[in-house]
């Protein structure tokens, strides 16, 4: 901090009074590289081209808002932070959205993040084997939270499938099924965790506690 109010204060004498070796002086804090880090689903290139301004700008005056404002368009990034190289360089850290599952809305894909927000879908390799959830962002909030308080595990579920009686079926990588109630389906939930680890239930695929106090096995 002391550094850059140094910087500035001198550059306000230089400013104040004309003299080229001084403009020449004043130039060499103008932007010349950017360099981004911690970027693993933006390509680096794709992130430059919008920055593309800021070797314009003085190092010294840049305005971070102007860099939000660009990366708020972009959907993977959650946040991000400057570091200001003197005399030129500019250091941008990418913190991205960690996509969970894949939401199918009718014709049109969207990946769910960590933090339920909605993402743009694109291909991407990293995350093609990521679950499926065929309904709207709203419920699979809540049931995404309940599956988390119950330390479900969630690596087994391979989609989500939200019905018009507001309840749900979760398919596992196995083709398991589990069909839940409407209500109080954490109970359902936890049972399913405690029979799986059974080798007499393991024939088993289809677990049905749509009726209370009941268990349809399949």
């Amino acid at each position: 901090m002391k550094k850059r109010l140094l910087i500035a204060l001198v550059l306000l004498v230089l400013l104040s009074t004309y003299n080229p070796q001084n403009i020449s002086l004043i130039n060499k804090f103008t932007i010349k590289e950017i360099n981004i880090e911690n970027n693993f689903i933006l390509k680096e290139k794709i992130i430059k081209k919008k920055l593309e301004f800021l070797y314009e700008i003085n190092l010294i005056f840049l305005n971070t808002f102007d860099i939000e404002k660009i990366f708020n368009n972009i959907d993977f990034i959650e946040s991000f932070e400057i570091k200001k190289i003197y005399p030129n360089k500019v250091k941008i850290k990418i913190y991205e959205k960690t996509p969970i599952a894949i939401l199918q809305n009718k014709k049109e894909k969207f990946y769910i993040s960590d933090k339920i927000e909605l993402i743009n879908y694109i291909d991407l390799k990293n995350y093609k084997d990521l679950p499926f959830v065929f309904g709207n962002k709203e419920n699979f909030e809540i049931l995404y939270q309940d599956l988390k308080k119950i330390n479900f595990p969630l690596e087994l579920i391979a989609a989500y499938y939200f019905f018009d009686a507001k309840r749900w079926d979760l398919e596992t990588h196995n083709k398991t099924i589990i069909k839940l109630p409407s209500k109080n389906y954490t109970e359902s939930l936890n049972d399913f965790v405690n029979l799986r680890k059974k080798d007499n239930f393991a024939k088993y695929k289809i677990f049905d506690y749509r009726i209370n106090d009941q268990l349809i096995l399949k």
